[in-house]
């Protein structure tokens, strides 16, 4: 039976043990002791143990993480790290009690050995400068640890500039300007700090050559197989065309009649909207998907999942609770007439007096050349800030094989002022992908391109249209509600004020202008524990953060996921 917390323990003792072993290596070796086994024990060998000791519990203490996670790599270093320590403490100097420690969780490791079964994670070679720098600044401030704990046994005189020298050089091998006063210290420094430079040089070596790992995009086999499915049963789920974006991967049922889209951020198997095609088929995908997540210890969630799926997922040990509303139009109903219909009424008027026109078109009917041009003037818009999406955004526009999308946009004296995509939702159904305007153009355009695009829905045959996702709509609905009680109050007070930020308010406002129906959304996940975590990685996959990425800063790369989307700040 396993269990989540003995990985936790374990990874707790060891990256405890790895830190002792540190702190047992670079502290000065008790004199006493050493005196009674110089007899048998070269000096050499004592300092290259001591440097075994302090490079071992470093990485000791970097693999602790994967211990955490379950990996089987992780566990077999640790095994291998904590023989070596066992020999390390009994050459240095004979420290029984911490060679006793080392073999404890030797044994540990080998009784828990089938709680670590989780496969590597994909990586790249970008974690090869991460490696090389965090080992170097390890071993840089463990030598001026050294330097200042030996104090005592060095020539006076030396400055910290000296020290750093020293230290530098010790990695590559080469003695620094900081003399000792006896040879076994200088052996043990030494040591040291060449231990922690070929560290550093074998590690960085090993991940910038070994093979690099395919990073999850959608091959074209899969692109082919989700086209196939959304034909037949694409009319189920306004979010399925996104299944189609470039950065997630797809999880087959056996039959092939269905399939998981997901993606992978933070640890976290994250997927999205409902499985593809038949929900009959539905659990011989979802089973798959789960399974690769136990395999890679992945914290398995579903972001946007519609209550059916979320029923289907709850039957595989999926909680499920719900996140929002999805806003649905029916095209064939909407009308401006009306006093519910004021104020989008007045801010079309408004536009259309100012003299703007829009174009409803499928993007088959788009010219290539326009459709580039429109497609690098909403970039312009776009500017250097990062467009959120993930659940509902396909992150590209003007994609040959996107021709069925239908691109709505407003003119004035000629000129591009705003844009809308919207992607297939089935036969007769359109969901909102794209939202762009230019910054300096009027208000209301955007509700003037809404109901351009509802008025023009009979032409294009279609009969409903799927506009923004508002998060917590109900929790915000409640507390303004006549009688809501102080945690309902609260809570909905606690949502306008985020909205300051996310636009959660803002965004319910502006669906509930066109009169729509609301689709409630939900998310599954394993375990309550996990929904921080789930929370954490669902809003950097829809960019509304990103964890730090130095290296890839430093390369100007973005990390996957950061495509073109989706919802501009809209009009309230």
């Amino acid at each position: 039976m396993q269990s989540r917390r003995v990985p936790a323990v374990i990874a707790a003792l060891a990256a405890a043990y790895g830190l002792v072993s540190i702190t047992a290596a670079l502290r000065p070796a008790q004199r006493e002791r050493w005196h009674s086994l110089q007899s048998f024990i070269p000096t050499q060998a004592s300092a290259f143990a001591t440097a075994a000791t302090a490079v071992s519990g470093l990485l000791m203490i970097f693999i602790a993480h994967g211990l955490y996670r379950r990996k089987r790599r992780a566990w077999r270093l640790a095994m291998g790290l904590s023989v070596i320590l066992v020999a390390a403490h009994v050459v240095k100097s004979f420290h029984i009690r911490a060679a006793a420690a080392a073999l404890v969780l030797v044994i540990v490791l080998a009784v828990a050995r089938k709680e670590f079964y989780a496969q590597g994670d994909p990586t790249t070679r970008w974690f090869a400068g991460g490696a090389f720098v965090a080992i170097t600044g390890a071993g840089f401030l463990s030598g001026e640890l050294m330097l200042e704990l030996y104090e005592n046994r060095l020539v006076s005189g030396h400055s910290f500039g000296a020290k750093a020298v020293t230290v530098l050089v010790g990695m590559v091998g080469m003695d620094g300007p900081v003399r000792f006063t006896n040879a076994r210290t200088a052996w043990v420094v030494g040591s040291v700090l060449f231990g922690y430079g070929i560290l550093a040089a074998v590690v960085t070596l090993y991940l910038l050559l070994r093979p690099q790992e395919p990073r999850p995009w959608l091959t074209s086999e899969d692109e082919t197989r989700i086209r196939a499915l959304l034909t037949k049963h694409g009319h189920r789920d306004s979010l399925g065309y996104f299944a189609l974006r470039p950065d997630k991967s797809v999880v087959w049922s056996p039959s092939g009649k269905a399939g998981v889209s997901y993606r992978v951020v933070a640890g976290v198997g994250l997927a999205s909207g409902d499985p593809l095609g038949d929900p009959e088929a539905w659990p011989g995908a979802i089973e798959p998907w789960l399974e690769l997540c136990r395999q890679h210890a992945w914290v398995p969630a579903v972001v946007g999942c519609s209550e059916q799926a979320g029923i289907v997922y709850r039957r595989h040990g999926l909680h499920v609770l719900e996140i929002g509303d999805e806003a649905i139009v029916d095209a064939a109903t909407f009308s401006l007439a009306g006093r519910n219909m004021r104020n989008v009424r007045q801010a079309v008027k408004r536009v259309e007096r100012a003299g703007y026109t829009a174009a409803v078109r499928r993007q088959s009917e788009v010219p290539d050349e326009e459709l580039g041009e429109i497609a690098r003037t909403a970039d312009a818009w776009r500017g250097g800030s990062t467009e959120r999406g993930f659940s509902m955004a396909l992150g590209r526009f003007g994609d040959p094989g996107d021709a069925d999308c239908v691109v709505v946009t407003a003119h004035l004296d000629g000129q591009l002022r705003a844009l809308l995509n919207f992607v297939p939702w089935g036969p007769d159904g359109l969901s909102l992908d794209l939202m762009r305007r230019d910054r300096t153009a009027d208000n209301g355009l955007n509700e003037f391109l809404i109901t351009e695009l509802l008025a023009a829905c009979e032409r294009l045959g279609v009969k409903r249209v799927s506009l923004n996702f508002a998060m917590f709509r109900a929790a915000i609905e409640r507390g303004e509600k006549l009688g809501a009680g102080p945690v309902s109050k609260g809570w909905g007070r606690l949502l306008v004020f985020a909205s300051r930020w996310w636009q959660i308010e803002s965004l319910y406002r502006f669906n509930a202008k066109f009169g729509a129906t609301w689709a409630p959304r939900y998310i599954c996940y394993a375990a309550p524990w996990s929904l921080a975590r789930i929370a954490v990685a669902a809003m950097e996959a829809e960019a509304f953060w990103r964890r730090p990425h130095p290296f890839q800063v430093l390369a100007g790369r973005k990390p996957l996921g950061y495509g073109q989307h989706a919802v501009e700040r809209v009009d309230t």
